[in-house]
């Protein structure tokens, strides 16, 4: 990516304001996506809850961690699906790694569905390590009986030096 784009890249605390924008994306990239209700009891709980812009101000991608005691548990993250594999994800990786510092985090947790294979690719290339599998922990589309596993994965976050 462009160094120059890579720069007009800015972040944006979600607000309740930011929510239909959110929700086109969120309702495109999920089978099963989290409802307004999600979105805005997580902002109204204080969780770290970012969106990530262009020079434009288009929004690129966006994610939720929860701060626990000496780790963050990521709850989504997504891109917009028009502009994955740009590399967006890493970048918002990256900045969630820096708030785990920022909030003496020494972990990271996320539970990923078994199905999203691209997804398990990318935390796995990130350095996350898959710790379990929890049954039945996603549901599945409407219409469709049963519940999806995740995997459940933690990245190790080092202080910085």
């Amino acid at each position: 990516m462009n160094a120059l784009l890579h720069d007009q890249r800015q972040w944006m605390p979600m607000a309740v304001r930011h929510l239909d924008a959110v929700l086109a994306i969120e309702n495109v990239a999920y089978p099963v996506p989290w409802t307004r209700g999600n979105f805005i009891d997580s902002i109204a709980a204080g969780y770290e809850a970012w969106l990530l812009v262009d020079a434009q101000q288009v929004l690129l991608g966006y994610f939720i961690a929860m701060d626990g005691v000496e780790e963050m548990h990521l709850l989504n993250i997504t891109v917009a699906p028009a502009r994955q594999g740009e590399g967006i994800a890493r970048f918002m990786l990256d900045r969630l790694v820096v708030l785990c510092r920022e909030h003496h985090a020494h972990e990271l947790w996320l539970e990923v569905r078994e199905s999203n294979v691209r997804a398990k690719l990318l935390y796995s290339r990130y350095g996350f390590q898959p710790i379990r599998v929890r049954r039945g922990y996603y549901p599945l589309p409407p219409g469709q009986p049963g519940r999806e596993d995740a995997a459940v994965m933690s990245l190790k976050v080092e202080s910085e030096q």
